[in-house]
């Protein structure tokens, strides 16, 4: 604080400044020295608040350069527009149209899966309900040979018997019994499709010795198994299978033929309707 303190003595008067400071602290006062003021350091970004930056510093030739290198500019697309041809398929040497002559004497082959088609179209027009015919192989004979009672005299004439048969969707399978004349034997079938005009041969595998119980318990004998797979196309109606058996043993054939008239089982086919909610499937998939 400073204190001021004067007399006036007219116009021309003196004024006189007191400062309290030198009354109460007669020292003097050191001199300030002056003080530097520096700048804030620069503050950089947390990463949740930095953000990508576009600059207008990059060059624009840089940037065009590299879209040149991804895009093709106007100049290259007219280049492949002009490198677009045409090509006829008479310059590759085939040609230009596929006639196809019908005649009036030729039955078209058309698939079956076709014509199936067309006739479950038809009767679904006129309300009738679809069928199915399945073909099956059936047996011109009794398929339980063993159950016959000339089964054991017939099996000690010949050595080898057809035993039992089954027919299902998966081929034909069977049984046979030969009697156990050495370790060492051989058991085949031999079947045709074509009246015997081809055939071929498969060989069935050992099953088991003769169990007790049955009606050639008190013979020595073996069981052979069998299969013969029914390719889909043979299954039409008409169709016939035959098979006879050839037991090799000690150097010797011994057959079963069914006196001679072969085994036959001939094709059959069946209808069965095909229910309502089925009938979109069946189309589908046949």
């Amino acid at each position: 604080m400073a204190g001021v303190a004067g007399g006036m003595g007219g116009s021309g008067g003196t004024v006189t400044t007191i400062r309290l400071r030198d009354i109460y602290d007669p020292k003097p006062q050191p001199p300030k020295a002056p003080v530097r003021i520096r700048p804030p350091p620069p503050q950089h970004p947390s990463p949740l608040e930095s953000k990508p930056s576009f600059s207008s510093d990059i060059p624009t030739k840089t940037s065009m350069r590299r879209r040149a290198q991804s895009l093709p500019g106007g100049s290259e697309r007219r280049t492949e527009l002009r490198r677009a041809q045409v090509r006829f398929i008479d310059a590759l040497g085939l040609d230009l149209e596929e006639i196809k002559v019908f005649r009036v004497q030729e039955r078209p082959l058309v698939p079956e899966h076709v014509i199936f088609r067309l006739l479950m179209n038809s009767e679904r027009a006129f309300g009738k309900p679809p069928e199915l015919n399945l073909p099956y192989f059936k047996a011109c004979f009794p398929e339980n040979m063993a159950a016959l009672p000339e089964f054991p005299q017939k099996l000690v004439s010949q050595k080898v018997c057809l035993e039992q048969l089954t027919c299902s969707d998966h081929g034909i399978t069977g049984t046979i019994r030969v009697l156990n004349l050495a370790f060492e034997k051989e058991v085949k079938v031999l079947y045709s499709f074509t009246n015997w005009r081809t055939h071929t041969d498969t060989t069935a595998c050992w099953v088991m010795r003769g169990h007790q119980g049955d009606s050639v318990s008190s013979l020595d004998t073996d069981v052979f198994r069998f299969h013969l797979p029914v390719p889909p196309f043979i299954l039409q109606p008409g169709a016939v299978l035959e098979f006879a058996i050839r037991y090799h043993v000690i150097g010797h054939d011994y057959w079963d033929n069914n006196n001679g008239g072969n085994y036959k089982l001939s094709c059959h086919s069946f209808k069965v309707t095909v229910p309502k909610e089925c009938e979109d499937s069946l189309l589908h998939f046949t």
